[in-house]
Order: structure tokens, then sequence, then C-alpha cells
């Protein structure tokens, strides 16, 4: 039932982390669930980009213009920007994509999916675009390279694009809470990389027992 290391089912686990300029902290793809479309290694592809509410408003316009190459990315769906970093992470293919019998793309977002879905989606983008990541920085009609083999995820923009214009373009959204549950969720929650957690529940110490003897 379960194999040795010298007899594996596959030479290579069922999940990449990712890293490179657009997840400097990592990102997570489940690649063997995204091999028979083969989107594990691509060259350069154009992305569109856009959040939600803007994937929901778009996906299925029939003059979208996407093709089997593109990349869909979706921003602001981490842990502060969902807020609570939902399961959007499987994007729905766009229709006009369906109706010509694609079944798969590369997807890449700061959200999360559960289970064993299919397809090409990279997940977990850190740190998350909704504090500045450089996942906030795609824009649509960027190129981006996956490269799983490599564990690479890269966005082709020059470090003058980079530095000079995006980031210097890039505003900070303001705080959603002011009080309550909320506002102690966003002060305190980590990142995808460190787990999502409230840091003072994750940090080394100890308390003491609340029955002492």
């Amino acid at each position: 039932m379960i194999r040795p290391r010298s007899n594996p089912l596959s030479t290579d686990g069922g999940l990449a982390v990712l890293s490179g300029n657009l997840a400097p902290d990592g990102a997570v793809i489940k690649h063997i669930a995204a091999q028979e479309s083969g989107c594990c290694s691509t060259p350069d592809r154009r992305s569109f980009s856009g959040d939600y509410k803007d994937m929901q408003n778009r996906v299925n316009d029939p003059d979208l213009k996407v093709d089997a190459d593109s990349v869909l990315v979706l921003q602001n769906a981490g842990p502060l920007g969902g807020p609570g970093m939902p399961e959007y992470g499987m994007l729905p293919i766009p229709d006009v994509l369906l109706r010509q019998g694609i079944r798969d793309m590369v997807r890449i977002s700061d959200a999360r999916m559960s289970g064993t879905s299919y397809g090409a989606c990279v997940l977990h983008v850190a740190p998350e675009s909704f504090v500045g990541g450089p996942l906030a920085l795609v824009r649509t009609g960027d190129l981006i390279t996956l490269d799983v083999p490599a564990r690479q995820l890269t966005l082709d923009i020059s470090d003058r694009e980079w530095a000079h214009q995006r980031k210097a373009q890039w505003q900070s959204p303001p705080d959603r809470y002011e009080r309550g549950y909320g506002a102690l969720y966003q002060a305190h929650v980590t990142q995808a990389n460190h787990g999502c957690d409230f840091d003072f529940l994750a940090r080394p110490g100890k308390n003491p027992d609340p029955n002492p003897r």
C-alpha cells in the first residue's frame, strides 16, 4: 500500500513550491493535477489580471481577449485581501475558451484551494497583493513565465519599470476594520508562508497552567 522510496510512483512530489520575482516568499502549485494540460512549463504568456469582483464581471464576456496561452491573475484574495484567503484559487475558465474545448490554463493568485481540484493553478503567492506584494503590480498584458521544473514564477518586466513605475504608483488600501475581531485579524494575521495564523498564537513561549496542583 505504501511504496518504498526506491520504487516511488513518481520521481517528484505532487506539490511544488515556486519562487521568483512574482513570489519572493513562495507560491504553491499541485503540478500533478496540471500535467495532462501541458501547463507546467510555459514560455512567456500574457496575463489577464484583476480582483475577484472584476473577474466575475469579465470572465464570461464573449469579447474577452484571452486565448489558451493566457494567464489569469487574481489579485487581493490572500489573508488580508480576501479577507481570510478564500477558496478562489481555481478560477473558472472563460466561456470563450470553454466553447473552443479548452479545459485548463495557467491561473495565478494569492488565494487558496482545497481538495484535489484539477488544473494549472498557482496558489498562496506571498506576499499577497493586498500588502503590496509583486502580484499587486501585475497588469493585463504583462508577460509571465511559469517553470515548474526550475521552481520559478517570474514577471518579465525591467527592473526600472518595476521599481520606478509600478511600485511608485501602488498605494496601500485603507484598513477595512476599525474595531472588533476584524481589526484584531488585520493587525495580527500572518502571510501564507507563515501559515495565515495569528502571530501571537504562533510565536514561541508558554502560558501558566490554568489548574496548578
